[in-house]
């Protein structure tokens, strides 16, 4: 099987959870600078008219599925994913995993949340250590210098990003250089969900059709990203399958 399928220009690893954490336990323990990224579709959407965006997909470690349509995308193209990997589930086996033997700083969303996420986190794994602060801060400048210094200083083995794409991954991709922590992995609005700041709705949507869930919970907000998005992300895949197509 090959490692990683093209979907709209984006090289997407075929992994599952497990093979994910351990390949993310292997850079932490190699000490780089390694970066972790997500494709979802309005990743991969977003990707479609920011060649900056997918150069920074295609630029990461490790480039996994998150979200059932993209799945299903790679069914189109005659291909498959093992599973999809959504941060707000996979982020309690990090904890679990990381407790007593990683240093995590969690940076993202409006100011309180993050925080009350990462200790929601301790509280339920004795021993994880989470350092957590918000996203709203200037992405240039003496603000943004002062930030990367407290990141450095707390010296973390993985930074966890949650600013929103293509903000997130902007922001690492101008900042990897000076950040001096082995595993810089975006994640999105995991935050949100773990402090309870927002619902995933019913479990049995989110488990099978989270984007279904997501729209019940915010459908002002979000029925153009997964009506409008998901249309024309199968519409994407339907071309490539048939023509070839890809993003200029």
């Amino acid at each position: 099987m090959r490692p990683h399928i093209d979907i709209l220009g984006v090289e997407v690893d075929r992994c599952t959870w497990a093979e994910l954490l351990a390949r993310v336990e292997g850079l932490v323990a190699a000490g780089g600078r390694a970066t972790v990224a997500y494709a979802n579709i309005h990743v991969l959407n977003t990707s479609v008219g920011d060649p900056a965006l997918r150069a920074f997909l295609n630029a990461a470690d490790v480039c996994y599925c998150d979200g059932a349509g993209v799945r299903l995308g790679a069914s189109v193209l005659g291909d498959a994913i093992p599973e999809r990997m959504t941060g707000a589930d996979w982020i309690h086996d990090l904890g679990r995993a990381a407790a007593g033997r990683w240093r995590l700083f969690w940076l993202g969303s409006e100011p309180g949340v993050t925080e009350k996420a990462a200790t929601v986190l301790m509280e339920a794994n004795p021993g994880l250590e989470i350092v957590a602060d918000h996203g709203y801060h200037a992405k240039e400048g003496a603000e943004n210098d002062a930030l990367i210094a407290r990141i450095n200083a707390a010296r973390p083995d993985i930074l966890l990003v949650g600013m929103g794409t293509p903000v997130q991954e902007g922001w690492v991709a101008a900042n990897r250089d000076r950040i001096e922590v082995p595993v810089v992995w975006v994640l999105g609005a995991t935050a949100d969900f773990v402090s309870g700041k927002v619902s995933r709705g019913p479990a049995v949507l989110y488990n099978n059709q989270e984007w279904l869930a997501r729209l019940l919970t915010e459908p002002r907000r979000l029925w153009r990203r997964y009506l409008l998005g998901n249309t024309a992300f199968l519409a994407r895949v339907a071309r490539q399958r048939l023509t070839g197509w890809h993003p200029d």
